[in-house]
């Protein structure tokens, strides 16, 4: 006979979001046994993007359990211990593969069922992958994916069987920018290959991307646009050989890093719970439609306060405040108390090789670049404003202090009315630091 458990509450995954959900739980006061996290992986819940950063680093590689959250958020890190004081049990290696919400049921791969009170799901996001859309060859070896922590070991066992080796880079976004710098300073040969006319396209304008082509290019990074990974060869192992683009070029590969985005693991709740923009809708404090079921981090679509819409956000710092917010708002609740509405300004931030860039607001209007994008300055520092409405409403900086990033999330947040664009331009930075 399979198991059954009950909680009062549960959280479903165990990633930053759950990490900084049990967080919270510990400060409102739960009491022990009334709390359960359950997750798939087979570790306490850590800061993820350590795994495209820190965890590999050639030397002072970041390791657990020296990245638990909420190391990342400047908050104590939540060992295994820390979770049995507090009396909270933490279900791991478990996948539950079934989610009845009408009977507050759950029930993992193995046939054990958790019923519960009050459920979180903090599934998170899965990577899309090359062998969904059947490319020739995707199922080789050391064809490799980045979103846990067993990817990122797999991906340091592929570095250091195929050391000084040749890297391909399929996707020009976040994972693939990051990875190929990690990439090159372990001394691999690095080809970014990606579809679109300049990197990061979802955020970077054309004239920030310059920078950081120009940039990778510098620190001997081959990056191949317009083009996509069509197949792959394989040696007598089964180990990827060669990588074949579309317009018929061919690469030389020992390892394949493939970052093309990610999708809200939400298929367990499908005809269950209201959806919208691919994610499970909720009020501001993260309920969903269905009473007593809360969504949070990249599979909640929320209202965006400050843009008067609702948004899905993939990141960690939104992963980060939602789970608080909604630990927050299930505590309120219980003692008949309110919370404040969810005011969440769109934040994200990267760091690779020497350079570090950070970015608030919205990325709709009119773009306005200052500072001196050379990708050969030797302290780069530029940025760029988003201008609608007569009113600046995004900004991003590379190469900020502390001061000047924390002045354009005042300018983001603030939205102050900009008069003539030309002159925004040629003001530059100072038009965030004195507001």
């Amino acid at each position: 006979m399979a198991s059954e458990k009950h909680f009062k509450y549960v959280i479903l995954g165990g990633g930053v979001a759950a990490g900084y959900a049990a967080r919270e739980f510990g400060k409102q006061g739960v009491q022990p046994g009334e709390l359960a996290i359950i997750s798939k992986e087979s570790v306490a819940p850590y800061e993820r993007p350590a795994l495209s950063k820190g965890y590999l680093f050639p030397q002072n590689a970041a390791r657990l359990p020296g990245f638990h959250t909420c190391v990342g958020g400047g908050g104590e890190k939540l060992l295994p211990e820390w979770y049995t004081e507090k009396g909270i049990e933490l279900i791991l290696s478990t996948e539950i593969v079934k989610a009845d919400l009408a009977s507050k049921t759950l029930t993992s791969a193995a046939g054990a069922t958790f019923t519960y009170e009050t459920l979180l799901i903090a599934t998170g996001s899965s990577t899309i992958k090359l062998i969904d859309f059947g490319v020739q060859g995707a199922e080789s070896n050391n064809i490799l994916y980045l979103r846990e922590i067993d990817d990122a070991d797999k991906l340091v066992a592929a570095m250091q069987a195929k050391k000084d080796g040749k890297a391909v880079v399929v996707g020009g976004g976040y994972i693939g920018l990051e990875l190929s710098a990690a990439l090159k300073i372990n001394n691999f040969d690095v080809t970014m290959v990606y579809p679109e006319p300049w990197c990061m396209p979802r955020l970077f304008t054309a004239g920030i991307a310059h920078f950081y082509e120009g940039y990778y290019a510098s620190k001997g990074i081959n990056i191949v646009k317009g083009t996509v990974a069509s197949g792959f060869d394989a040696d007598a192992n089964g180990d990827v050989s060669v990588v074949k683009l579309k317009d018929g070029r061919v690469l030389d590969a020992d390892i394949v890093i493939v970052g093309v985005g990610g999708r809200p693991l939400t298929g367990l709740f499908k005809g269950q719970v209201e959806e919208e923009k691919g994610g499970l809708k909720t009020d501001t404090f993260f309920e969903t439609s269905v009473a007593g079921v809360y969504a949070i981090g990249d599979v909640a679509t929320f209202p965006m306060k400050l843009y008067d819409e609702l948004r899905r956000v993939e990141h960690v710092d939104h992963a980060r405040k939602s789970a608080e917010q909604a630990v927050k708002a299930i505590k309120a609740k219980e003692s008949g108390e309110s919370v404040a509405e969810y005011d969440y300004l769109p934040y994200f931030y990267s760091r690779s090789f020497d350079v570090a860039w950070q970015f608030y607001g919205d990325n709709v209007g009119e773009t306005v670049l200052f500072g001196d994008n050379d990708p050969a300055a030797a302290k780069p520092k530029f940025g760029t404003y988003w201008v609608k409405d007569g009113k600046v409403i995004g900004v991003f900086l590379e190469g900020g202090s502390a001061d000047e990033n924390q002045a354009i999330a005042k300018v983001a947040r603030a939205q102050p009315p900009v008069a003539d664009v030309e002159a925004l331009g040629k003001e530059g930075l100072d038009f965030a630091t004195k507001i």
